[in-house]
């Protein structure tokens, strides 16, 4: 099985970028499954119901978010009524709408997907060990594999749940800081990982938005409206080739750039 993890989407131009870009890249690559963070797509801070939709028509299979997860309020709404499709992260507090996991069916087998977030340099959420856990819990017996988007800052806090939850969950990928880190590997009891996918958006600011105006937040610390860099598109992902039969450990995990 080979499944595709595509980084954080920023702004509208990316969308029309993966509108372009991903069947051909899926069929290319034969990948079986596609996920991606969205959380970003909607100029920024926070994913409307509008782009989700149209990120799902690109050719993704599930979407994931992060600490913008309720940036966009007419999300709420699409996150209840697509629970099979688009999840948040599962250590908000349970009255927030929308799902933190779901299980998929590709090729025959039952993926527990997850999403959670880092409480490092971030929202003081629920302890993501601790929820994950449970979760894996929760659903034993419900799933033949399962794969984690953990969405955090801190590279410790994302090592640290690689390595604790590696063997249990196959597929593990870091998403938030949008830039893509070379340290894809598989991890010793055979769980695939990468610490962050990078992001796919646009190349001349930072981190996809208009340098002018991130520079000026940092020199002068006055309120600045951010706004979606201009530029080429250049989307990043990694690509995780499973074993076929249980444990179904990871064999590879390769970088993408498309």
């Amino acid at each position: 099985m080979k499944i595709l993890a595509i980084g954080d989407v920023v702004g509208e131009v990316s969308i029309t970028h993966l509108e372009k870009k991903l069947w051909p890249l899926r069929d290319h690559l034969g990948a079986d499954f596609v996920v991606c963070n969205g959380e970003n797509a909607s100029e920024i801070h926070g994913l409307n119901a509008r782009h989700a939709a149209a990120l799902l028509d690109t050719g993704i299979d599930l979407l994931t978010l992060g600490n913008h997860a309720f940036g966009a309020r007419d999300l709420g709404p699409f996150l209840d009524d697509n629970p099979d499709k688009i999840i948040r992260p599962a250590n908000y507090p349970a009255v927030c709408p929308g799902m933190g996991y779901t299980v998929k069916t590709v090729c025959g087998l039952r993926i527990l997907c997850i999403n959670a977030s880092g409480t490092a340099f971030l929202d003081a959420l629920d302890n993501p060990f601790h929820v994950i856990d449970r979760i894996l819990e929760r659903e034993k017996g419900s799933y033949d594999l399962a794969l984690l988007d953990f969405h955090a800052e801190a590279t410790s806090e994302k090592l640290a749940i690689g390595r604790y939850f590696d063997g249990r969950i196959q597929v593990i990928f870091g998403t938030h800081t949008h830039v893509t880190t070379a340290d894809e590997q598989v991890l010793p009891h055979g769980s695939g990982y990468i610490t962050d996918l990078g992001m796919t958006g646009p190349q001349n600011g930072i981190l996809g938005t208009d340098a002018e105006a991130i520079i000026y937040k940092m020199r002068t610390h006055m309120p600045t409206r951010f706004k979606v860099a201009d530029g080429p598109v250049v989307g990043h992902a990694a690509l995780f080739i499973l074993e076929d039969k249980a444990p179904f450990r990871c064999l590879k995990v390769e970088r993408i750039i498309f």
